[in-house]
């Protein structure tokens, strides 16, 4: 973490940098209170200063709300095709990310806000971040989502298919949206004597690993490269009772051995993720996917499954078409069983001011279920 230092009535003071994001901190700092407006906050912010606040916490997100607002009025052309218009959108948005990061607030040694009417943030600050024994600058945005995402972590998420409430961590993707949930709740579990050995590849929150250990799995193992999901996931096995049926490993994608069923959700749109939350949504030149299939035969036991659960967002975004995800599992040697689709039932397909709104309500959330084709088990049989 990189040191920050700022002047304060004469006195040269410095601090830890944090940002979850890898957000670079800002070149210089200013200390600002409740007496700034928010057009001048804009100004300093896209001036390249970053803004620390020293007046009322409320004041603070107040500001933060009316610069957010101000960004906002800027308009996209919708005479842009729908690839150029996504671009467009992720643009605006890192745009205004890193406006908005630049208001920070200062952590006290045991991650204490000193400010008026400041919350008690220690707890939420010490489970995203761990201890914080030296003053820390942070975002306010960060902050929030901290914040956040405690509440999530100590309310839980209710997942039908369970039963249950699953409870998410920081910067672990909440299981808020159930399409794929539902998806793999009612798909037909392979027919193994004894229970299907079973894996979930990307596990998160752990929901899909405690979906299949509920449906019967004799034994899934769950795998995640976050060290933050993994220790959520663990933690999720417990509250549901699961521990000794679902292992949970920190690894790159596949687990050592062969299974019966392996299930991924991998993010579903290719692109270069900005946040540790964003890993579960953008997927660079879609690396897990591709790993994901071409690794899925030689992780098998005759016979099995592959789950593939993925949106069709890319597609009507101009991303990746559909057959160019069918020449995928063409060129991984696997074949399609069957499917079962169903239509997006979040909020922002039902969003018109959203400016991907065409292509959101179009969306389709499949399982594909997917096996060793014929042609490649002889090809690997001929080469034993």
């Amino acid at each position: 973490m990189s040191m920050v230092s700022w002047s304060e009535n004469g006195v040269e003071q410095s601090a830890r940098w944090r940002s979850e994001n890898g957000a670079p901190p800002p070149a210089r700092v200013e200390i600002v209170n409740d007496f700034l407006t928010a057009n001048a906050a804009l100004r300093r912010l896209r001036g390249g200063s970053g803004l620390l606040w020293r007046g009322d916490f409320h004041g603070a997100r107040q500001l933060l709300k009316a610069v957010s607002r101000r960004i906002d009025h800027r308009v996209i052309s919708k005479n842009l095709d729908i690839a150029a218009l996504f671009r467009a959108h992720r643009a605006e948005r890192a745009e205004r990310a890193e406006v908005l990061g630049g208001i920070v607030v200062l952590l006290e040694p045991g991650a204490r806000l000193s400010l008026r009417r400041a919350p008690d943030v220690s707890d939420a600050c010490r489970e995203a971040y761990g201890e914080l024994e030296e003053r820390t600058l942070v975002s306010l945005t960060e902050l929030q989502g901290v914040l956040s995402a405690y509440q999530w972590h100590q309310q839980g998420v209710p997942v039908p298919a369970l039963g249950a409430r699953v409870h998410p961590r920081h910067s672990v993707f909440s299981p808020s949206r159930s399409e794929y949930v539902d998806l793999v709740a009612r798909a037909p579990m392979p027919e193994v004597p004894g229970g299907a050995d079973a894996v979930d590849l990307g596990t998160g929150t752990g929901v899909l690993a405690a979906i299949l250990a509920k449906r019967g799995a004799a034994r899934v193992v769950a795998t995640d490269i976050n060290s933050r999901a993994v220790e959520c996931a663990k933690e999720n096995m417990q509250r549901l009772g699961l521990e000794d049926s679902v292992s949970v490993l920190e690894t790159d994608l596949f687990p050592p051995g062969r299974a019966d069923l392996i299930v991924c959700n991998p993010p579903w749109l290719p692109g270069e993720p900005t946040s540790a939350l964003e890993l579960a949504i953008y997927d660079e030149r879609s690396s897990m996917l591709s790993r994901f299939l071409e690794g899925l035969g030689e992780h098998l036991r005759p016979g099995g499954e592959g789950w593939l659960v993925l949106s069709d967002l890319a597609e009507h975004l101009g991303l990746r078409s559909r057959e160019q995800l069918r020449e995928m599992f063409r060129r991984s040697g696997l074949e399609v069983v069957d499917t079962d689709s169903t239509p997006a039932r979040h909020s922002r397909a039902d969003d018109p001011k959203d400016v991907l709104h065409a292509a959101r309500r179009q969306e389709i959330t499949t399982l594909w279920r997917l096996r060793v084709a014929p042609a490649a088990k002889a090809a690997g049989a001929t080469r034993r």
